[in-house]
């Protein structure tokens, strides 16, 4: 069954015969919930229930050039499991209701109509006090779960870590950055012939690669929090992976940073977060650079509301805090 807009007679039958419908209950909307960068992600209202639909592809949903792995939807699966299981951490995430190993399609309740925090980075929206200290918070109570076994999800890290720690900063990657930014693809070179830079990325990225002791989100950032009227939640866990407690916190501060958040708020993040775990400076530093660089210079772009002149200097910073954290 393919999931897809709009609502066809095939999918109303899968539906019906997965028991997500009951037999006579009739359907108020079939809609597109949220951009789905990942996934395929649809919205089904009823007469008694609202649900989200998602389903993976072979291929990165909003990039179908890019292959994918097809289980990653039920790596979302299995982490949305475990934190549900928390008394704090589940009242930030959906819950599963269904799942379809054929299909690679999963079921779970709607959070409500909402928005993700993409926003922050031209200023259209602002993060409030409380969502602030929600985001140390919840990924300290994440990073103090004891998992014992938990999926590697290899194929989904050596996908991200290409993105991450390899293609930003190869010379020709066939991505002409100047269609993103008049001036950034020469900007851009700068960091692409620092061979130390590279080297320092590479070896971050060869650990990044290795299994760690803390399960990690792994893509912690704006597009991955949404605002809905119950408060401030967390989605798309599809990157969840064993490792590096610092590369969740890493991404959190280096968006923040991107999104020219007040240095003192991030300091509070960061100093809410250690009061209650120690972490490792250097290695935090790294990640935070190296995330800077993937999103300014790499493929997945982002609505940031930066001079050419801003980007420079930011892009100065995270070289910095790779080489000399």
């Amino acid at each position: 069954m393919i999931l897809q807009l709009p609502l066809d007679p095939s999918q109303e039958k899968y539906l019906r015969n997965a028991g997500l419908l009951l037999p006579d209950e009739k359907i108020l909307e079939y809609s597109k919930a949220g951009e789905g960068n990942m996934n395929v992600v649809v919205r089904l209202i009823t007469q008694t229930s609202s649900l989200i639909l998602k389903q993976s592809r072979p291929f990165v949903n909003k990039y179908p050039t890019i292959p994918a792995p097809l289980g990653r939807i039920f790596i979302e699966d299995d982490y949305y499991r475990i934190v549900n299981s928390h008394v704090f951490l589940s009242g930030f995430s959906p819950k599963i209701i269904f799942r379809d190993k054929k299909n690679h399609l999963v079921a779970m309740d709607d959070l409500g109509i909402g928005a993700d925090f993409m926003g922050i980075y031209s200023k259209r929206m602002d993060l409030s006090p409380d969502e602030i200290a929600t985001l140390p918070d919840y990924l300290l109570s994440l990073h103090q779960l004891e998992i014992r076994n938990f999926p590697d999800n290899m194929e989904m890290k050596k996908l991200n870590h290409e993105h991450i720690f390899f293609y930003p900063l190869m010379e020709f990657n066939g991505f002409d950055l100047d269609n993103i930014q008049p001036g950034l693809q020469a900007l851009s070179m700068k960091y692409k012939t620092d061979l130390a830079l590279k080297n320092a990325v590479k070896t971050l990225g060869k650990r990044y690669l290795q299994k760690g002791n803390h399960l990690l989100h792994g893509d912690f950032y704006p597009g991955s929090w949404i605002r809905v009227d119950s408060g401030l939640k967390v989605i798309d866990p599809e990157f969840a992976f064993m490792g590096d407690a610092e590369f969740d916190l890493g991404v959190l501060i280096a968006h923040l940073k991107m999104a020219k958040t007040n240095p003192e708020t991030i300091q509070n993040i960061l100093a809410r977060y250690t009061s209650q775990s120690a972490l490792d400076e250097k290695l935090l530093h790294q990640y935070i650079g190296t995330e800077i660089l993937r999103r300014l210079i790499g493929l997945a772009q982002l609505p940031l509301a930066l001079t050419l002149e801003e980007k420079s200097s930011l892009a100065d910073e995270a070289a910095t805090l790779i080489q000399k954290p």
